[in-house]
């Protein structure tokens, strides 16, 4: 289809305006971060790395992390198995209720946060709480899970239905067995898959925020409840930018190299 000049036009002004109102506020976090004040202003009085250094120091920030880190590994963990399980079943098996289970799966990820934490909130105090579990890092990763699931499968079901099953096909028909043909011929074709679904799987939990509220307990402060906490406190207010520097830098970084990967069908069609 052709654009008029003036169409084109708009349409890059349109689109420059979305990038900058979704990156301007990304860099001003970045620059503030640099801020010798105390106080965020425009323009900075100056450049400093201060606010890094004590940033570095602060316990509270670092542990946060750590949790951070530990909750987005468990629920990568348990999506990779999950998804890719289910994914197989839905790609290379016909059984009735198929669309339903790939809906059901699906559907966390379009769910309101809140509605999946009120959700997992009064599941875990209905189920575990009688056996003596209480909310902590176990639930954050199981609530984390339960949208992360959805990256994965997605990804590799994609993956599943761009490749043939006659290659397994032909391998076993060669006298290989079943874990044979998987390891030889189907994880070769998935891995990237794999890789990009558990990268953007770690992304999404360790940014998350809501959900987490609703299924962390006492002293599990993940690093976006950290900086919540701690945003509106004015001698915080400079670590604050420089902890949410890092966790936009460490959650775009793992996203740009999932869809470099999701991007990268050559090893697709063939063995």
């Amino acid at each position: 289809m052709q654009l008029s000049r003036g169409a084109r036009v708009a349409l890059g002004a349109a689109a420059a305006l979305g990038f900058a109102l979704i990156y301007l506020p990304l860099l001003l976090v970045l620059v503030n971060s640099f801020n010798p004040d105390r106080s965020a202003g425009w323009p900075p009085s100056g450049l400093t790395t201060h606010w890094w250094a004590a940033a570095w120091r602060n316990t509270g920030a670092r542990h946060a992390l750590w949790v951070s880190v530990k909750a987005g590994l468990g629920a990568t963990g348990i999506a990779l198995v999950l998804g890719t399980l289910i994914a197989f079943a839905v790609a290379r098996h016909r059984f009735f209720g198929r669309s339903a289970v790939s809906f059901v799966v699906v559907l966390p990820i379009a769910l309101p946060g809140i509605v999946t934490g009120i959700a997992l909130n009064s599941a875990f105090a209905a189920v575990l709480r009688p056996l003596g579990v209480g909310l902590g890092l176990f639930t954050v990763v199981v609530g984390h899970a339960t949208f992360c699931v959805v990256v994965v499968f997605n990804n590799v079901v994609a993956r599943l239905r761009r490749t043939s099953g006659s290659y397994e096909e032909a391998a076993m028909d060669l006298g290989a067995s079943a874990f044979r043909a998987f390891a030889d011929i189907t994880f070769p074709l998935v891995r990237s898959a794999l890789f990009a679904g558990g990268l953007l799987a770690f992304a999404l939990s360790f940014d998350e925020i809501v959900v987490t509220t609703f299924t962390a307990g006492p002293g599990v402060e993940t690093l976006p409840i950290w900086i919540y906490d701690n945003m509106t406190r004015p001698q915080q207010a400079p670590v604050v930018n420089v902890v949410a520097a890092v966790l936009v830098l460490l959650s775009v970084l793992p996203v740009h190299v999932a869809q470099r990967l999701s991007a990268d069908t050559t090893g697709a069609g063939r063995v």
